[in-house]
């Protein structure tokens, strides 16, 4: 009887496989299903700021928000999105001398790119249809708190909330190669997924929804003010909430993070565990 899923040997094979076709993409082609994961992505993220923004209880509201996001990395398995945090695994590949080193940068850094336009995209039509004016603008508000959170994080402690969040992440991805029906890859995606969502990690690519969403929330008087009301948010704060801290408060630790996260304490142990003995 044939197994239900894949062992962790073919699970690494199969994804060190796809990382080298990767390379050989058409660069308008990755560059289009990197839009369509930055898209997937920040549409879990919108969902599950929704459904949590007015829970009180901080751990049941991560685990609202844990609930929806997921479904943002399942678009991107099955629709065929390609994301730059998993992509860190490509280093798998170039460990192995199966594609340079000046590929396995062009390729993610097309993905980056590719993904940042998704989600800026979905932030921007979020912002313009109106949600945010859910309960009364304090989705508006929560979406403030959020982003003026990831702002105000140390260096130090966003690169190591991306370490962490790229070892669920990748994990979840790997497992989801492993499964070989819908359901076990739904399921497999699910539960690490979740588990980066409630533990609070960061993820570059989220961000890419989360942080701009603040920055278009702040713009908006009666959010400002909702968000005053509701969370004690002064004007001056606020004023940290801007493009600049957006990338050198929060994206650049975070991805360096998410880096060292997928490609090194992933991408790297299974390399040595899997693949190394069969160079």
């Amino acid at each position: 009887m044939d197994s239900l899923h894949y062992t962790p040997k073919e699970i690494v094979q199969k994804y060190n496989e796809k990382s080298i076709l990767k390379t050989t993409y058409n660069r308008k082609q990755l560059l289009l299903t990197a839009v369509f994961a930055g898209i997937f992505i920040a549409a879990g993220a919108q969902a599950s700021s929704l459904a949590s923004h007015a829970v009180t209880n901080a751990g049941l509201a991560k685990l609202v928000a844990g609930a929806i996001f997921p479904v943002g990395l399942m678009m991107i398995i099955f629709l065929g999105g390609e994301l730059f945090t998993s992509g860190c695994m490509m280093s798998m590949a170039f460990m192995g001398k199966k594609i340079s080193f000046s590929s396995f940068l062009t390729t993610l850094g097309i993905i980056y790119i590719g993904n940042f336009l998704g989600a800026l995209l979905i932030s921007l039509l979020i912002s313009a249809s109106g949600q945010l004016d859910f309960s009364h603008g304090a989705l508006g508000a929560y979406t403030i708190k959020a982003a003026l959170g990831k702002v105000n994080l140390s260096f130090g402690n966003a690169f190591f909330s991306g370490i962490l969040c790229n070892i669920l992440v990748c994990s979840a991805v790997l497992m989801a190669v492993a499964a070989k029906d819908i359901t076990g890859k739904i399921l497999a995606i699910f539960f690490p997924i979740m588990a980066f969502v409630v533990s609070g990690f960061e993820h570059c690519i989220a961000n890419m929804y989360y942080i701009p969403s603040g920055i278009f929330a702040s713009m908006n008087s009666d959010y400002v003010q909702a968000a005053s009301e509701s969370y004690g948010i002064t004007e001056e704060m606020i004023t940290a909430l801007n493009w600049k801290n957006f990338v050198f408060a929060n994206l650049v630790p975070v991805t360096l993070g998410n880096i060292v996260g997928g490609s090194v304490l992933i991408g790297g142990i299974c390399y040595y565990l899997y693949l190394k003995s069969g160079d």
